[in-house]
């Protein structure tokens, strides 16, 4: 930020103000960039439109048209009555200018009206259009005519108190008004102000609600929450506008009726609206329509909206909830022939009665069959996939264990892996964020039946155990053409068997059930080695892909041991190389287990050695002193460079979601910076709009008011109640930017952890901090090993040695000059 703040003229058309005989005000704009207000007789007729006629006000005789400049803080033309103090307006714009009489402030800020003040000033105080605030720079003063500066000195601009925010009040068909909000003043008494000021009687039958965004309405609980430069809206109280919709929702008229729901569902989302409905007894209504009805148009769609909207609040508990209701709900569900976003809702509201209570999870376990999940889970549209998936998660946690595996077992008959892979993760459409997160739920309820066993020991007094660890015998050597057993002696019996359990790679052969003794892996380890035994590569069952990784992989131990001609005492050296070819192939991420099968067997012995021995090359590489000192020289070049790719990536913008306490993800919002790096913008955005434009968002945050960041359990919205997501995915996730004098938070859940690390590095660098997340550091390395490579690309097979060359000693004389003079004689 400049040191000195800019002067800025104004000026009527191409004049000076103070050639016309009008007042004028040095005012500055605390961002970087040159700025000029100019004040354009081309905006009369703006001016004429938007506000009554004021003393003074007269047209001036000359005019251009506004004049447009690009640049963080763009100028604005505007209106200006020739001669004495008086008032600049545009639609959009106001200016405050006191005399040279006057030592008081003069203002230029954006707002969407202005009120005079009885001189012809308009009061209030908001931003500018590059987000930062105009005030007289200090030590000038407003003049008059050919005054000069100085004349009538202000002290310069004060700032408002705390507990006073300058906002913009509209109405449908009203002049807007711009008004100080006193935040010690009881709402009521705000509310009969501005009813007053309107001519409007019962101020009790108004509210204030915000005019953008979500709409919610402004109370005692929440008016803290409002911000310098907030437009507001004056509308019908909660208790009305309920009392006005719980009658339109009963109407005869299906036009009435329809739309009365479509604005119940819009308007439940406020918790303030949402309780004088409930208190009206409202949801006994809506629960009539579902009941009753045989709509499944429109109407059903708002309806079963309102009533999501209307849960989430927590009024009402999901068990109050009638069998009839339920019961319509889950036949939503079975239909075929049904509008999908009436499936949707049905879905969301079973997938949140679920966890509630145990009769409930029996209810919506016994009438939504799991083939009826599966099937939805094969159909092309993304979100209907993704609210069955969400219900079949919830299902499955609230379960008891058997139950759990009961209905895994079922899922894996079915061939729900198969299901998955071809419609959901192959689909047309990418994978979302939400569908990995009930992926990767669904992958660890099915491994987590496998605890159990894994922390079973085995018991050598169960017989059934015990046949399971002799079939693993009998299946690799009976089948040999060898003798039964049982035609040898007790003795030779035994013999014959312990060698053959010491050949299958048992430690303690005469008793081989003490190998399994320790847990984990206990039983585990037993139940698969049984299933390989059976289940030769082409005859086993392709839905216990635990069992099927198992058998890949102890068939890359016998491949591998070949390999290395190894006996037995290397058997942890083969151990050790398995274990990093399961690994590096495993960090390739590949898709499916036939992939995994190819990648794993295709890096034999041969290529782990190449690996092995390339990254120790590399490694004495960048040991050596010499390139360790290169590699220090190298840093801040390259860290600039994260650090600039960090800004572009706030530049480009992240959609980002809120999640409520029932998992329920709300309306999606944006934030991205300006290209100048000077404002944060952000806005809600609708569902499909991936990179809304800057100039659609319409909250804003200048870099210059950020106070500091904040992450993880340190940030306000991951200790509120409300929340529900006190869990470690949410904290890891979670940061907020605190702004403004008032330390106001804006909070961000990011979508990955990728998202967090470059929007956290990013955030820091605008507060002049260093870069601490762990992408930081890969980066760095990545471009710091690049980049020596390249350097180091000539010395390639040469040592680098530790120390430079000595130096060597001076000669004995300095007569290194030949005199061509005696050779010419």
């Amino acid at each position: 930020m400049d040191s000195e703040p800019r002067d800025v003229d104004l000026q009527v058309g191409s004049l000076p103000v103070a050639a016309a005989s009008s007042s004028v005000a040095r005012v500055w704009c605390m961002c970087n960039s040159p700025c000029r207000i100019s004040l354009s007789t081309g905006s009369w007729a703006s001016l004429q439109r938007s506000f009554p006629p004021l003393p003074g006000l007269r047209r001036p005789s000359t005019g251009r048209a506004p004049a447009q400049r690009s640049g963080s803080c763009a100028p604005r033309d505007w209106a200006w009555p020739e001669g004495g103090p008086g008032l600049a307006a545009e639609v959009g714009l106001a200016a405050r200018v006191s005399s040279g009489e006057e030592a008081g402030p003069a203002w230029a800020a954006a707002g969407t009206s202005i009120e005079g003040d009885g001189g012809g000033r308009a009061s209030g105080r908001q931003r500018g259009p590059c987000g930062r605030r105009w005030q007289r720079r200090p030590g000038t003063a407003a003049r008059r005519g050919g005054e000069p500066s100085g004349a009538g000195a202000a002290a310069g601009a004060m700032p408002p108190p705390k507990d006073v925010v300058k906002i913009a009040i509209q109405m449908v068909g009203a002049i807007p008004q711009l008004i100080e909000l006193q935040q010690t003043k009881p709402l009521a008494s705000v509310l009969k102000d501005v009813c007053d000021a309107w001519s409007l009687p019962n101020a009790e039958r108004y509210a204030l609600q915000y005019a953008d965004g979500r709409q919610t309405y402004i109370t005692e609980s929440n008016r803290g929450e409002i911000k310098n430069g907030s437009i507001l809206q004056l509308t019908t109280s909660p208790d009305q506008e309920a009392e006005r919709l719980y009658s339109g929702i009963q109407s005869n008229n299906l036009d009435v009726k329809t739309d009365s729901l479509k604005k119940l569902a819009s308007l439940s989302q406020d918790v303030t609206f949402a309780q004088e409905f409930i208190n009206r007894n409202g949801l006994k209504q809506i629960f009539s329509i579902v009941e009753e009805g045989n709509d499944t148009g429109e109407m059903l769609v708002h309806t079963l909206k309102a009533f999501m909207e209307l849960m989430e609040h927590d009024f009402v508990s999901w068990e109050t909830l009638s069998a009839a209701f339920i019961k319509k709900v889950v036949s939503y569900v079975n239909m075929n022939a049904v509008d999908a976003s009436i499936q949707q809702l049905s879905l969301s509201i079973l997938e949140n009665m679920v966890p509630t209570s145990r009769l409930l999870f029996e209810l919506v376990k016994k009438e939504v069959t799991l083939d009826r999940l599966l099937t939805h889970l094969q159909v092309t549209d993304a979100q209907l996939q993704l609210k069955a998936m969400a219900l079949l998660i919830a299902l499955l946690l609230a379960a008891t264990d058997a139950e759990r595996r009961d209905m895994m077992d079922y899922l894996r008959e079915k061939n729900i892996r198969q299901f998955i892979h071809k419609n959901i993760i192959h689909s047309s459409e990418p994978l979302g964020d939400e569908m990995a997160h009930y992926l990767y739920v669904l992958q660890s309820v099915s491994l987590n039946l496998c605890e159990r066993r894994m922390r079973t020991s085995m018991d050598p007094y169960s017989q059934e155990q015990r046949e399971l660890l002799q079939s693993l015998r009998q299946t690799a050597f009976e089948s040999e053409g060898e003798a039964p057993a049982s035609n040898f002696s007790t003795e030779r019996r035994r013999s014959l068997c312990a060698k053959e359990f010491r050949k299958l790679g048992f430690m303690n052969n005469s008793n081989p059930a003490e190998d399994l003794r320790r847990a984990p892996p206990g039983l585990l380890a037993l139940d698969n080695m049984v299933y390989f035994s059976r289940h030769t590569p082409n005859a086993y069952s392709r839905d216990h892909f635990f069992e099927e990784l198992f058998c890949i992989c102890i068939q890359l131990v016998n491949k591998t041991w070949k390999e290395m001609r190894a006996t037995q005492e290397d058997f942890d050296k083969v151990l050790q190389v398995v274990r990093e070819q399961i690994t590096r192939t495993l960090s390739l991420k590949p898709t499916s287990l036939e992939l995994f099968k190819t990648r794993v067997n295709a890096l034999n012995y041969s290529e782990i050695l190449k690996l092995r021995q390339t990254e120790r090359l590399h490694q004495e590489e960048t040991l050596a002193v010499p390139v360790l000192e290169l590699r220090e020289r190298l840093k801040p070049e390259l860290l600039e460079l994260i650090r600039q790719q960090r800004l572009l990536h706030l530049c480009k913008g992240t959609l980002f979601r809120k999640i409520s306490s029932r998992r329920r993800q709300d309306k999606l919002w944006y934030c991205r910076l300006s290209p100048n790096h000077k404002v944060l913008h952000y806005g809600g955005v609708e569902e499909g709009v991936h990179s809304p434009p800057i100039e659609s968002l319409p909250e804003k945050i200048p870099v210059a008011d950020m106070k500091m960041l904040l992450v993880g359990k340190e940030c306000l919205h991951t200790k509120e109640k409300s929340s529900g997501k006190q869990n470690k995915d949410v904290l890891e996730l979670a940061f907020s930017i605190v702004y403004d004098v008032e330390e106001y938070c804006l909070s961000f859940v990011a979508p990955t952890r990728y998202e967090f690390c470059l929007w956290t590095d990013g955030l820091n660098v605008l507060l002049g901090k260093e870069m601490t997340s762990e992408r930081t550091q890969t980066d760095l390395d990545v471009l710091l090993s690049m980049e020596l490579k390249l350097r180091l690309l000539d010395l390639e097979n040469i040592s680098i040695p530790d120390t430079p060359p000595p130096i060597p000693k001076p000669p004995s004389n300095l007569n290194f000059c030949y005199d061509f003079s005696h050779a010419e004689q």
